[in-house]
């Protein structure tokens, strides 16, 4: 096997991150998914969906907070602005318990998309500003709702003062992007949430996440691996149930780096490169 050209600075052989979705949607409007398998006429208000989104900051949440802070993770939590307002409590408890709090938009429903970029970045500015109030300090991170992001997107983020965002599909390690507003890092987010396994087994979570970080942590040392819940669906005993044998089966592990998202894009904006590809970190020239 070939050594590695690139070693994470605490020498670890593998940086894993945790990443939470709390989200909630408009007053009267639902996700496009949910557990019913008969789904309603097109025009007919989705109460039963509606009344199932809330389950994350009714229980869900907490139930992640507990398991994260019984094992002594850290994680991430994108929060829609609108959550503070509804969940203030919870979102001050995931601040109490250690964890990060990141842009989410400021309700799940409303894609950046959409939006004129006037619009856009008013959503930008406004959801930060009720995280900050709602926490205490502002938010370093963003992640745009269902990755739906537009060729304005960074340079606002970087305008506002983030350090790093999460819509980050097409490489595999943290990276510096360059905008009109400065450099922003970006960091990958994770191709297999749990909502994948929505209509099937929850089980498949565990055989994803874990033949995922075996191969890594076998063959590609200094990778890195983002685990990803959403508050209304892994919060739920089934699947929490399983996220937890996952940060179980990874711990057992030496030489793991649990970290935040922040820390990751702190390691991207310190580097003297851009971007740092598959080839440059295993290829010698």
């Amino acid at each position: 096997m070939q050594v590695p050209l690139m070693a994470w600075p605490n020498g670890k052989r593998i940086a894993v991150a945790v990443s939470v979705m709390f989200e909630t949607w408009s007053d009267g409007a639902a996700p496009s998914y949910s557990v019913q398998t008969t789904h309603l006429k097109g025009g007919t208000v989705d109460h039963a969906g509606h009344a199932w989104s809330t389950y994350g900051g009714r229980e869900g949440v907490w139930r992640i907070i507990r398991t994260l802070d019984r094992r002594q993770v850290p994680a991430t939590f994108f929060t829609n602005a609108r959550c503070a307002e509804i969940y203030p409590d919870a979102v001050r408890q995931i601040v109490r318990s250690g964890h990060d709090v990141a842009g989410h938009a400021y309700t799940q429903d409303k894609l950046l998309t959409y939006m004129t970029p006037d619009e856009e970045r008013a959503t930008i500015f406004r959801s930060l500003e009720v995280l900050a109030e709602a926490t205490g300090k502002p938010p370093t991170g963003w992640l745009s709702p269902v990755v739906a992001f537009t060729p304005h997107t960074a340079g606002f983020l970087a305008e506002a003062g983030l350090t790093w965002h999460n819509d980050v599909t097409y490489v595999d390690m943290p990276h510096r992007i360059h905008t009109e507003h400065g450099v922003i890092a970006g960091v990958p987010k994770s191709d297999f949430t749990d909502n994948r396994v929505l209509k099937s087994s929850s089980r498949g979570l565990y055989e994803v996440y874990t033949s995922t970080f075996d191969y890594l942590y076998r063959h590609e040392p200094m990778s890195m691996l983002v685990l990803t819940l959403h508050c209304h669906f892994g919060g739920r005993p089934m699947v929490t149930a399983v996220f937890d044998q996952i940060v179980e089966y990874i711990a057992g592990h030496p030489d793991v780096w649990f970290c935040r998202l922040e820390e990751l894009g702190d390691w991207a904006l310190a580097q003297t490169q851009d971007e740092h590809p598959y080839r440059g970190r295993y290829f010698r020239p």
